[in-house]
């Protein structure tokens, strides 16, 4: 969960909107900011993220050169950048997970 946390702030930018732990030991995150929430969920007894197929995730950058230049400083592997079209550029990093993020600008 820690490293999520970390990941999800630092990397993408979303504020910690609420934290808590459920008498079983699982622990909840939420973060962002107006009606839509990332939620990140950790169960004691579950080691290993199950994702389905190529599930990924995907933020809004203003910059896309910025965004890749700070990944990239921060240590991560980076898949692209693409541009299937003159008006989005896009590209990926694995979250701590494994689970792609998309970071995407449009023009």
């Amino acid at each position: 969960m820690e490293a999520s946390l970390a990941f999800y702030r630092e990397i993408v930018g979303l504020p910690l909107d609420r934290q808590f732990a459920a008498p079983d030991g699982s622990a909840y995150a939420f973060l962002g900011e107006g009606e839509t929430k990332l939620e990140l969920i950790a169960h004691p007894a579950e080691q290993t993220p199950v994702f389905g197929g190529e599930v990924s995730i995907g933020f809004s950058v203003d910059s896309l050169e910025e965004k890749l230049r700070f990944v990239k400083e921060k240590g991560l592997s980076v898949e692209g950048p693409f541009a299937p079209g003159p008006m989005v550029r896009f590209f990926f990093v694995r979250d701590p997970n494994g689970l792609r993020v998309q970071f995407v600008q449009t023009k």
